[in-house]
């Protein structure tokens, strides 16, 4: 019985470098090699000098500064919303409905279903997407939802293409730029 065993854990070299090749195939062939196995990248432009390449880090973005840390000469690429004008002229411009959902940094508005005193059975809701900060009619998305109501129970909701939807975007597009000519003066 031991011989046996043993006949079988002798396989001849070849058999044993197939199974070895196959292992490694199966284990590394789909993801490619291995961190491990990657020839390092190395940046030829990188200065020898720690001074330069701790500076050139810093220019690049991939380091900090105590200057740039600290406040003091470093630019900042901070936006808020207050310094936005196409948000700013669309919170003034909806101002009259409540808001649900406010992200600036999502850039997204969703106002709750409005309806005005007159047909209380038909409300809308807005939708603001911000695509860019330029002020441009193709920078914001108005989407405007109607939602009519038979009953308490029954209602249908369906997006509209209306004259609200374009009067929105020409009063908010209006709006901002009369915010940019302002900053813009101010600046001067």
């Amino acid at each position: 019985m031991a011989t046996s065993y043993k006949k079988n854990l002798n396989f001849p070299i070849y058999k044993r470098f197939f199974i070895y090749l196959v292992t490694f195939l199966m284990l590394f062939g789909c993801g490619g090699l291995p961190e491990f196995a990657k020839p390092s990248k190395t940046d030829r432009d990188a200065p020898v000098n720690a001074k330069e390449r701790a500076r050139k880090n810093v220019d690049e973005g991939r380091g900090v500064s105590l200057k740039g840390a600290f406040g003091r000469g470093g630019k900042t690429t901070y936006e808020f919303s207050t310094s936005n004008p196409l948000w700013r002229a669309s919170l003034e411009v909806i101002d009259f409905i409540p808001l649900t959902t406010v992200d600036y940094s999502g850039g997204i508005i969703i106002t709750d279903w409005y309806s005005d005193t007159s047909n209380s059975d038909e409300s809308i809701k807005i939708t603001l997407r911000f695509l860019s900060n330029e002020i441009q009619s193709n920078s914001i998305k108005v989407i405007v939802h109607n939602k009519k109501c038979k009953s308490n129970q029954n209602c249908t909701v369906n997006e509209i293409d209306s004259i609200i939807k374009f009067e929105l975007l020409k009063t908010i597009m209006a709006k901002a730029a009369e915010f940019e000519r302002e900053a813009k003066k101010l600046k001067k």
